[in-house]
């Protein structure tokens, strides 16, 4: 399977919520200091559930494609589910451990990164930046 197969690339060109929540209560900047992408997400939460989402992705068509993935989804995530994709996804890259399961299976499509350690960051960026939107005050 090729790194940017065709499911990728065109997962790429089809980002949800893309945008900005005027009235956000958390905005999320993260950059990759190995390849240059940057996300930032705007969240709102109700009952500690995202209630709304939004990001900017500036990223490879990987970090695009992890983007499109969790977007589709990010409404009605709450920390543990959050907090357990990430894990499951740089598992999945890291040790090429099991993929995440309904609604996030799509994630299968990047297991070949797990031979590119240099694209792991890009991939997770939008998952490390959708957990902290829970932690930090």
């Amino acid at each position: 399977m090729k790194l940017y197969s065709e499911k990728i690339l065109k997962l790429a060109t089809e980002i949800p919520n893309i945008g900005r929540l005027e009235k956000a209560e958390k905005e999320i900047s993260l950059r990759s200091p190995i390849c240059g992408s940057k996300v930032t997400i705007y969240i709102n939460f109700k009952n500690g559930f995202i209630s709304d989402y939004k990001q900017e992705i500036k990223a490879c068509a990987l970090g695009q494609a992890s983007a499109a993935i969790f977007g589709l989804n990010a409404i009605g995530q709450n920390y543990s589910s959050v907090f357990n994709l990430y894990s499951c996804v740089k598992n999945m890259l890291e040790n090429d451990g099991d993929a995440p399961t309904k609604p996030f299976e799509k994630y299968e499509l990047l297991r070949p990164a797990h031979e590119f350690k240099n694209r792991h960051d890009s991939i997770l960026l939008v998952l490390d930046a959708a957990k902290n939107a829970f932690v930090q005050n």
